[in-house]
């Protein structure tokens, strides 16, 4: 470090470590203010971080699946933990660059990719409904692209979201405010003024 920080002229030195801390802490405030973290669980309390997908919440919290599953449960692969948090990395940063942008559709479908995880937990958690009782076996989404079987959805069009439609569909969903990231003792400070 010494022989780096000899490299650069003095007077460039604290700039350059202002600068640094900065960025830093711009970064590090970000993080806390997205509330990252959470996005690590599997509570679907994170999802509705963003308040787009309250529809999508309230529809889940009101279905079967609520008290068996969890958003994590049949949106990201279960196969392996690392498969699981890089898709996770990867749906998130998608969903983050849309909704910087502000292109979010009115209507949010998942993509291919996800569409392909969905199926295939749909499959994990129905093995023996789909292999003993109605006996469609172990079908994969890329069939249901080429046409050749149908994909859960197509007959089970309410489980577990009834179908939304628009984002403006459920204006009033009521479901859990995130807890503000403002600190306790800043918001006593606001309402000393």
């Amino acid at each position: 470090m010494k022989k780096f920080l000899g490299r650069i002229p003095r007077q460039f030195i604290l700039p350059i470590f202002i600068v640094g801390g900065i960025i830093v802490g711009l970064g590090a405030y970000t993080v806390y203010m997205s509330r990252a973290h959470s996005y690590l669980s599997d509570d679907p309390r994170a999802c509705i971080n963003c308040h787009i997908m309250t529809p999508y919440y309230q529809t889940w919290n009101h279905s079967s699946h609520a008290q068996w599953t969890t958003c994590n449960d049949c949106h990201v692969p279960q196969d392996s933990e690392v498969k699981k948090y890089a898709f996770k990395a990867m749906d998130g940063l998608y969903h983050a660059a849309v909704f910087t942008l502000n292109a979010e559709p009115q209507v949010i479908r998942p993509r291919d990719a996800s569409y392909g995880v969905i199926m295939q937990n749909c499959i994990r958690c129905h093995t023996q409904l789909n292999t003993e009782f109605v006996k469609t076996g172990m079908i994969e989404y890329v069939d249901t692209k080429n046409g050749a079987n149908k994909a859960c959805w197509d007959c089970h069009t309410q489980v577990p979201h009834s179908k939304v439609s628009s984002l403006s569909e459920s204006p009033n969903a009521i479901v859990p405010l995130p807890a503000s990231p403002v600190p306790e003792w800043l918001k006593k400070k606001m309402d000393k003024k």
